[in-house]
């Protein structure tokens, strides 16, 4: 059994799609961050950053006590490697699902989420930053449609790459990208869309929080947080 610490973001959808797919026995926990509940002890007992999703495999490999994950990446990768599923074994297909993993985690995430919060949820417009952010999410459309030219997955085989990326992508309207302008990326997008499993996934995402909304109270939550 899998317990899942999750709110309903793009990270958070990466690993309810994963643990679809494979039929894996889980139990949604609910985090909601807009509340503050992502600083509770317990939580942050195995997820020290304070932010979604981390997980807790009741019944690890080893047959020792539970492991906490945090990072989605870290969660896709411990998974795949837990099920045997989605991360191929050899070499070099495996690095290759993983660079593209990678990509998702240090490049696709952090500038789509920037573009997010300057458009969407800054208190104030700032032009340059929202410039830069719209810019460079448009950049890395760029590179995925490239990418994709010629293949149904990022990878080749259908991956824990697909799933990293593909909820970084269903907001592209909000990150004010046309998914027309990135025909190879469209196509790859339409694909995962049809998965059963990938609309299970939304699924229970709108089961849980049927109306995400920001207000002054959970803006300071969730963007006003320093070390101490």
């Amino acid at each position: 059994m899998i317990e899942l610490y999750y709110w309903t973001t793009p990270n958070g959808h990466k690993i309810t799609i994963f643990l679809e797919e494979t039929g894996l026995p889980y139990k949604i926990l609910p985090i909601n961050i807009s509340k503050g509940e992502q600083f509770e002890p317990f939580f942050l007992s195995f997820s020290p950053n304070n932010r979604i999703p981390a997980i807790r495999d009741l019944s690890p490999a080893d047959g020792g006590e539970p492991i906490g994950i945090f990072e989605s990446g870290a969660i896709l990768e411990y998974l795949a490697d837990k099920t045997g599923q989605f991360l191929p074994r050899e070499t070099r297909q495996r690095f290759e699902v993983l660079e593209w993993l990678y990509w998702q985690m240090a490049g696709l995430g952090p500038m789509a989420g920037q573009n997010h919060h300057f458009v969407q949820y800054a208190p104030e417009r700032i032009p340059y930053a929202m410039e830069r952010y719209i810019k460079e999410t448009n950049r890395l459309y760029g590179v995925l449609n490239k990418r994709l030219e010629g293949r149904d997955y990022i990878a080749g085989e259908y991956s824990i790459a697909d799933m990293a990326c593909y909820p970084w992508i269903v907001p592209h309207e909000r990150q004010q990208q046309k998914l027309e302008d990135f025909p190879h990326l469209k196509a790859w997008f339409e694909r995962m869309a049809a998965r059963p499993a990938v609309r299970r996934a939304y699924a229970k995402a709108q089961e849980i929080n049927p109306s995400p909304t920001v207000t002054p109270e959970s803006r300071a939550i969730l963007f006003g947080q320093t070390a101490r």
